[in-house]
């Protein structure tokens, strides 16, 4: 099965999940989401990603539809329907219906929606030769307008940078914030490797917390890589020996082509090799059931 939806605890097939054109996440963007990878059947750091998803609706006044255990069991339901052992996941809460008017009224109900698409990972060596991002035009939202942790469908920034990093033959578009430094990916955290030592963006630049962000700098630590979360400068990102993005759907890809010059020697430099080798015996082991991150493990109530 292509791709399974399910709505408010129904499964169905895209055709026929249907939400009013008058909910607000169609009219306003107003929902929040996350995106989680499914590995060998089963949703991988579920619990994470339903923690932030709470941590994003909060601030705005969206309750959620249901506790972090029920919607995780709606996940799970969603993935055995769609019998797909490699997808990813979108998870999507809207305020759900009201009237044509940017003050939503009291009392809407949310709606739930997980969508379930199989996944195709990029190519082994794409994690080995990397790819090409550019220095987008298209400045991130400032926090104090927007706060980057509110992981919402209002994606427009994200959409208008990815359209010209698209428009530029680029995999990924980079982000500055108002003050020159870099922020974040168009759907990626990013780290750079300068003189040997690895250093990623502080949030208050106007990022969000990535989940595999937080990862990597646990893992980090583990292995004896420190990650420096501090300011980038513009010029160290383009002087860096290594440059690497993450996300749940892109894990630890190396950039080694940036705005068309070489990054390093143009292959994925050796600290971005053992932090991918790090990640991936991470996923190994909870495939083979070692590890956390399974829906089942989610408790009754996650308040982030």
């Amino acid at each position: 099965m292509p791709v399974v939806v399910n709505l408010n605890g129904q499964i169905r097939p895209p055709a026929e999940a249907c939400l009013s054109v008058l909910d607000r996440g169609f009219l306003y963007g107003d929902s929040v989401y996350e995106t989680v990878r499914v590995y060998a059947g089963r949703a991988f750091m579920l619990e994470e990603h339903l923690s932030r998803l709470k941590r994003s609706a909060d601030p705005i006044g969206i309750p959620m539809p249901l506790t972090s255990a029920a919607m995780a069991r709606e996940v799970e339901r969603a993935v055995a329907a769609s019998r797909e052992p490699e997808a990813a996941v979108r998870l999507i809460v809207t305020r759900g219906e009201g009237s044509i008017n940017p003050a939503p009224e009291a009392g809407l109900k949310p709606n739930l929606v997980v969508i379930v698409r199989p996944f195709e990972r990029l190519p082994e060596a794409a994690y080995h030769e990397g790819v090409a991002a550019i220095v987008v035009k298209t400045q991130r939202n400032a926090p104090r307008a927007l706060d980057p942790n509110i992981k919402s469908g209002n994606f427009l920034n994200n959409i208008l940078a990815a359209r010209e990093a698209a428009a530029a033959g680029a995999y990924e578009g980079l982000m500055l914030s108002a003050e020159g430094l870099l922020a974040e990916g168009t759907t990626s955290n990013v780290f750079v490797v300068s003189g040997g030592q690895l250093a990623t963006p502080d949030e208050r630049v106007g990022l969000l917390r990535g989940i595999t962000r937080e990862l990597l700098l646990e893992l980090g630590g583990r292995i004896g890589l420190p990650i420096a979360v501090r300011d980038v400068q513009e010029a160290e990102l383009r002087a860096a020996d290594e440059v690497f993005v993450t996300s749940t759907l892109k894990e630890v890809l190396p950039v080694t082509r940036l705005d068309g010059r070489r990054v390093g020697d143009g292959l994925a430099g050796p600290l971005t090799r053992r932090l991918y080798e790090a990640f991936r015996e991470v996923v190994a082991a909870f495939v083979s059931g070692a590890g956390a991150g399974a829906g089942a493990g989610a408790g009754e109530e996650t308040t982030g």
